[in-house]
């Protein structure tokens, strides 16, 4: 156990990290605003919107980025001297300060190259191997998206109809989440300010005001937005020491968003067409990688059959933060990257007979590459086991079965069953 005094001084330390985090909104920094949308369709969609790196310099950031770099620079150095740059509190705590200082060089090069290598160290690149010798991510994209093209062809499994207004939305959701998560106070509420459907604050979800939602979409927002990321941040703030768990790094993104799509399909929320547009995102951003431009992707959009303000809103989720004929913004490889991850994660753990652990994704924001570290600071009573814990992860007998059962049938040669089973259907 460590001593009561360097512990307090953690949590001093931890809020300062905290404090100093508060003002960076990534998102906010590098979306388009709505006059851009209205000049694309003026212009009949037929010309790039005029993005360059002049139009992000006139947003005020709130911020100096070279000031608040400094002082993550002087928190890292206060942390190392006070903690000791051996303990792995310092270690994690270290982390974060350098990684926010990447974000704050990505928010300087916003509408340069630059942007986009500074989002790659944080979010990775849709290239990128798992393992030598193993398909990249966009490949594995490419062999998900096969199957989930034949059913959404066959049409056998409708969307339901997105029939319930933002303001009914707003009360359905707000029972639902409250009811799953008891004990936490989650505020459901309308926002003309974002540019997906939703999104996910400390304690509340924010619903996009002219968006209308079918029953499944909420269904899904509950447990994606509400179980994982509100819960995880509630999960971080109870923290007794380690408050900036309710933080995180820009790269745990790519845990967290990897846990929320697993707990999509986990609880039977998922639908093919919500997989598909996940991986279709990867496979945008790997064509921008190799040359395509912002009428590109959005014409892209419009031939799948998607609204004309839908492939808008898609292809600039690609460009934010970057030109419309420079290289992409890659956050939005975190979904699918981050299923991945998870989904060994816990095979790993159910192998070796620690799935245990497993809750411990939950204790905050965290990312994959410091659960190790996480384990150890828990052990240590550092940090302690999630206040809130989504039913998939309170009783992990069913999780435990079905993934033990999918490791078996995964290892059997599906182009054999496929020559077995295929002539059934025809």
């Amino acid at each position: 156990m460590i001593d009561k005094a360097l512990l307090q001084k953690t949590r001093e330390l931890s809020d300062q990290l905290i404090a100093l985090q508060t003002p960076i909104r990534i998102l906010d920094a590098i979306n388009w605003d709505k006059q851009t949308k209205e000049e694309f369709f003026r212009q009949k969609c037929q010309k790039n919107p005029l993005i360059d790196r002049a139009y992000y310099q006139q947003r005020d950031l709130g911020f100096v980025p070279s000031e608040l770099r400094q002082a993550f620079s002087t928190l890292h150095r206060n942390i190392i001297n006070q903690l000791g740059q051996l303990n792995p509190i310092a270690q994690y705590m270290g982390k974060m300060c350098t990684e926010y200082k990447t974000v704050l060089s990505m928010l300087e090069y916003r509408g340069t190259p630059e942007f986009h290598d500074l989002s790659v160290e944080l979010f990775g690149h849709p290239k990128d191997l798992f393992h030598a010798g193993e398909p990249s991510l966009s490949e594995l994209a490419n062999m998900l998206d096969k199957p989930l093209q034949n059913l959404l062809i066959a049409d056998i499994l409708p969307d339901d109809p997105k029939n319930i207004d933002a303001v009914d939305a707003v009360r359905i959701l707000s029972e639902q989440v409250n009811a799953s998560m008891a004990g936490i106070n989650v505020e459901v509420m309308l926002s003309d300010g974002i540019v997906s459907d939703a999104a996910a604050g400390a304690n509340n979800i924010k619903l996009n005001q002219d968006v209308k939602f079918s029953q499944r979409e909420l269904d899904i927002l509950e447990v994606h937005e509400g179980w994982i990321h509100v819960g995880t941040t509630q999960n971080g703030l109870a923290q007794p020491y380690l408050t900036c768990l309710s933080k995180g790094t820009p790269s745990s993104t790519i845990t967290q968003e990897g846990l929320a799509v697993l707990t999509e399909i986990i609880t039977l929320k998922s639908t093919p067409r919500r997989l598909s547009k996940l991986v279709n995102r990867i496979q945008a951003v790997t064509k921008v990688i190799d040359g395509a431009e912002f009428v590109d992707i959005y014409r892209d959009y419009v031939a799948q059959g998607l609204s004309k303000d839908d492939s808008y809103t898609l292809a600039q989720r690609v460009f934010r933060g970057s030109t419309p004929t420079g290289l992409p913004f890659t956050k939005d490889i975190a979904y699918i990257k981050g299923f991945v991850l998870v989904y060994n994660l816990i095979r790993v753990a159910i192998q070796l007979g620690r799935i245990d652990r497993l809750p411990l994704l939950l204790v905050g924001k965290i990312s994959i590459d410091d659960f190790r570290l996480i384990s150890q600071l828990h052990d240590l009573g550092v940090i302690e086991s999630p206040q809130f814990v989504p039913p998939h992860f309170k009783d992990l007998r069913g999780l435990a079965t079905w993934l033990s059962f999918g490791r078996f049938i995964g290892d059997l040669s599906f182009e054999k069953l496929e020559n077995d089973y295929k002539p059934l259907f025809l």
